[in-house]
C-alpha cells in the first residue's frame, strides 16, 4: 500500500513553541488554513481512498478541505495523536524539548520500555499507531492509498522505528513543516521503505525513480516545534 503521513496545520503553539500535546488541543492560525486549503491541490496525484485524524482539533481541522474534495469522511482515531508529553506538557524550553525528543527518537531505536515522563512508553504509542496504520490499509484496499493526518513527533517517530531506510539520525535532523508529507509504501508487519520526505526523495533503491508524486511541503518560516 502507499501511505500518506501528513502533519497538520500551523498552531498557535507553534509558534509559541510549546509542547502542546493534550486533546483537544488548539485550532489552526490564520497560516493553518491556508495550508490546510491547499493540500487537495498539493495532493492532487494521490489517490486516496482512505483518510484518517487523530483526536486533536488540528488534525480535523488540516484534514477538512482535502476530505471535501475527494468527498471523504474522515475516520478519528486515537492511535495518531501526538506522543503524549506526560510531565513535559506545554513547556517550551528547551531541555524539556530535548528531553521529549530524545525519548521519542530512543522509541525508534528500539528502546520502547522507555517512558515519556510522566507519560507513554514507546510500546504503547508504536502500538497504537500501528492498528491505524493496519485498520487504514483494510479501508484503502481498493485504492492502495491511505493518508494519515497526525503530528510532527508522532511521524518522525514512527517512520524511523519502522521504515527501512529511515533511521533515527535522518529523522532527528529532517523536522517536518506544517502540512509537510512523508510518503511510504509498504504492509503493516512487513517491510515499509520511505519514498519521499516533504517532497524530497530518499534514500534507497528506486527511490529517485518515485519522485513525490503531488505531497508536498508547505513551508513555514518559523521555527517549529515537534507537535
Amino acid at each position: 500500500m502507499r501511505l500518506l503521513l501528513i502533519r497538520h496545520g500551523q498552531t498557535t503553539s507553534n509558534l509559541s513553541h510549546s509542547l502542546d500535546t493534550a486533546a483537544p488541543g488548539p485550532g489552526l492560525t490564520g497560516l493553518g488554513e491556508r495550508q490546510a486549503a491547499a493540500l487537495p491541490a498539493a495532493l492532487a496525484a494521490e489517490d486516496v481512498g482512505a483518510l484518517y485524524v487523530s483526536t486533536l482539533t488540528r488534525t480535523q481541522l488540516t484534514a477538512a478541505p482535502l476530505a471535501a474534495e475527494r468527498g471523504l469522511t474522515p475516520v478519528v482515531r486515537d492511535g495518531i495523536r501526538e506522543l503524549a508529553a506526560g510531565e513535559l506538557e506545554m513547556r517550551n524550553d528547551e531541555e524539556a524539548i530535548e528531553a521529549y525528543l530524545t525519548t521519542a527518537f530512543a522509541w525508534s531505536a528500539g528502546d520502547t520500555e522507555l517512558r515519556m515522563p510522566g507519560g507513554e512508553s514507546g510500546a504503547e504509542a508504536l502500538g497504537r499507531f500501528d492498528e491505524v496504520v493496519e485498520e487504514a490499509a483494510v479501508a484503502a484496499s481498493g485504492t492502495g492509498t491511505a493518508a494519515l493526518v497526525s503530528h510532527g513527533a508522532a511521524i518522525r517517530m514512527w517512520t524511523a522505528a519502522r521504515a527501512w531506510n529511515v533511521d533515527v539520525t535522518f529523522a532527528a535532523e529532517h523536522p517536518l513543516s506544517n502540512t509537510g508529507v512523508v510518503v511510504l509504501e509498504g504492509e503493516p508487519g512487513k517491510e515499509w521503505r520511505a519514498l519521499s520526505w516533504t517532497g524530497v526523495a530518499i534514500g534507497g533503491p528506486g527511490v529517485e525513480d518515485a519522485g513525490a508524486d503531488g505531497a508536498a511541503a508547505h513551508v513555514v518560516t518559523d521555527p517549529q516545534p515537534p507537535n
